[in-house]
């Protein structure tokens, strides 16, 4: 069984690459056309389209927002018959951002994926509180005057009226999640001494 899902994988990333050629040439732009967009090498632009290179998850979310398709439609994963949301991936301050929840008013969640071009701390603060979590890679948090470097399944929650910034360390792209509370809306965490109180 996981042989075949296995297979079944590379044959859906094999396929990608001539997805990626098709949609430049469908787009008219030339592979330095895409490399000044994107910030990808025009060699790994075109080891992509040639099948010589494995796609990742960051190349290809950078590349369905350049050629403004869902990252469904670039890999073309079969159907699950499962409800899918469509949440489309965006840029902000370099980083890919790809919103998990829809309502404008609320709690906020985010999975952000931090190129290792993010290297200089921009501290900032505003109003609300912030939830992160690591799922890959490593994140630098500055957060006041401390200085931290998270790995994996490390969580950092803070008041965000503290100066703060987080990015990469330079050594390798990160994903994040992000839950962002805006004023007065604080997450709460149930333990299992407070399970025994309700009891």
């Amino acid at each position: 069984m996981e042989d075949a899902s296995a297979a079944e994988i590379a044959a859906v990333l094999g396929r990608v690459g001539g997805r990626l050629k098709r949609l430049r040439t469908q787009r008219r732009m030339t592979l330095a056309d895409v490399a000044n967009a994107t910030g990808i090498s025009k060699s790994t632009l075109s080891r992509l389209e040639n099948g010589e290179r494995r796609p990742t998850l960051e190349l290809l979310l950078v590349l369905s927002h350049a050629y403004r398709v869902p990252l469904d439609d670039l890999v073309a994963a079969p159907e699950e018959g499962d409800p899918r949301i469509r949440l489309k991936p965006g840029r902000v301050k370099g980083r890919t951002v790809i919103p998990l929840t829809r309502q404008p008013d609320g709690t906020q969640a985010w999975k952000i994926v931090i190129p290792t071009s993010k290297v200089t701390p921009e501290p900032r603060a505003h109003d609300g509180y912030e939830w992160l979590y690591v799922l890959s890679g490593h994140m630098r948090l500055v957060l006041g005057d401390q200085d931290w470097v998270l790995g994996p399944g490390e969580v950092a929650e803070f008041d965000t009226l503290v100066p703060h910034w987080f990015g990469s360390t330079g050594d390798e792209p990160a994903e994040i999640l992000s839950i962002f509370g805006r004023p007065g809306e604080r997450m709460n965490v149930r333990t299992t001494k407070d399970q025994a109180k309700a009891e």
